[in-house]
C-alpha cells in the first residue's frame, strides 16, 4: 500500500513537470508588465518631448500653440550661419558701432564686444549662444545677410531663417527678428522648436558650443594687438544635469522663461522645449521632470 501511494506521488509530479514544460515551450507564462510611467505636471504654458533617435513624441502640452520664444531665437540664427556654404569659421568680423547701440537701445543681453575688435565667426557663436549676446547675434546677421545695407542684410537673414524654418516643417513659427526681441510676429511652438534642435543638433560644431559651459575669447583690437575677453558663462544651468548637453535659454516679458534642450543618458536621448514658464526656477523644475520622465518611457 506505502509503495503504491509513493507511486501516485511520482506520476503526479512527473505530470505537473511535463506540464510546466509545456507552457514555457508555447511561451503561455509571460513576465508581468512593467509598472506604468506617470505623465508629469509641468507649470509651463507650453511643453514637447521627443525620442530624440527615432523622433517619436513622448510628452505634449499645447505643443503647437504659437507663443514669443525670446532668445531660443538664436538657435535658428545659428542654424542659419552654420549651413551656409564654404563656411569659414575662422573668418573674421569687425565689430561696428550699431550693434552696441542697438544692445544699448532695446536694454538687450551682451557679450560685451568691443567697437573694432575684430571677432572670428566662431568666436561671435559662442558670444551668441552663452551669455546670449544680441550683439553677436547681430553681427552674424549683418556678416551673412545680402544687401548693400545693413537693415538690409539683416532683412535678407531673417528671410533665410524663415526659409529654413519651412524647410524644417516648422509649420506654426515665424521670425522677425535674429535674436527674439520680437516686433510683434516673432513666434514658434514646442513641437516647432523640438524640430530646429533636432536639426541644429546634427552639426557638431553647434553640439560643442551648446554643451559648453564657459568660455573666453582671444580678439583682434584695433591696433592689431590680442584682446582677451572676459568668460562668457552659459546661461543654461542645467548643462551636465542627468546627460544634459544643451540648448538655449530664453526670456522675456512676455515670452516668459523658455528652454530648448537635449540630453543623453546611458544611450537613450531626449530633446524638447518648454515655453512661457513663470519663472526660472518652474523653468528649471519642468525641464527636470521631462528629461527624467523621457529616459523612463523610452527603458
Amino acid at each position: 500500500m506505502i509503495t503504491a501511494i509513493k507511486g501516485l506521488r511520482v506520476r503526479r509530479a512527473a505530470a505537473v513537470a511535463v506540464t510546466a514544460g509545456a507552457v514555457l515551450a508555447t511561451g503561455a507564462l509571460t513576465a508581468a508588465p512593467a509598472q506604468a510611467v506617470t505623465t508629469p505636471t509641468i507649470t509651463a504654458k507650453g511643453g514637447y518631448l521627443m525620442n530624440s533617435a527615432t523622433g517619436k513624441s513622448l510628452f505634449s502640452k499645447t505643443a503647437s500653440t504659437k507663443r514669443l520664444t525670446g532668445s531660443t531665437t538664436k538657435i535658428m540664427t545659428a542654424k542659419v550661419v552654420l549651413s551656409q556654404s564654404n563656411l569659414n569659421l575662422n573668418t573674421k568680423v569687425t565689430i561696428q558701432k550699431a550693434y552696441s547701440d542697438y544692445i544699448v537701445s532695446k536694454g538687450a543681453s551682451s557679450s560685451h564686444l568691443i567697437v573694432g575688435d575684430k571677432v572670428t565667426v566662431r568666436q561671435l557663436l559662442y558670444g551668441m549662444m552663452l551669455p546670449s549676446g544680441c550683439d553677436a547675434a547681430y553681427a552674424l546677421a549683418d556678416k551673412f545677410g545680402t544687401g548693400s545695407t545693413r537693415a538690409k542684410r539683416v532683412s535678407n537673414f531673417i528671410g533665410k531663417m524663415n526659409t529654413m524654418a519651412k524647410s524644417l516643417g516648422m509649420t506654426n513659427t515665424h521670425f522677425d527678428s535674429f535674436d527674439g526681441i520680437s516686433n510683434g510676429t516673432n513666434r514658434s511652438t514646442p513641437r516647432d522648436l523640438t524640430l530646429l534642435a533636432r536639426s541644429a543638433m546634427k552639426s557638431s560644431t553647434f553640439k560643442s558650443v551648446v554643451k559648453t559651459k564657459s568660455y573666453k575669447a582671444k580678439t583682434i583690437t584695433k591696433t592689431g594687438s590680442t584682446r582677451t575677453m572676459a568668460t562668457w558663462t552659459n546661461t543654461n544651468t542645467l548643462l551636465g544635469w542627468n546627460g544634459t548637453l544643451g540648448i538655449k535659454t530664453g526670456s522675456g516679458t512676455e515670452a516668459k522663461y523658455c528652454l530648448v534642450f537635449a540630453a543623453t543618458k546611458n544611450g537613450e536621448s531626449v530633446m524638447g522645449a518648454v515655453l512661457a514658464s513663470s519663472n526660472a526656477a518652474n523653468r528649471t523644475a519642468d525641464v527636470k521632470k521631462l528629461i527624467n520622465y523621457g529616459y523612463a518611457k523610452i527603458s
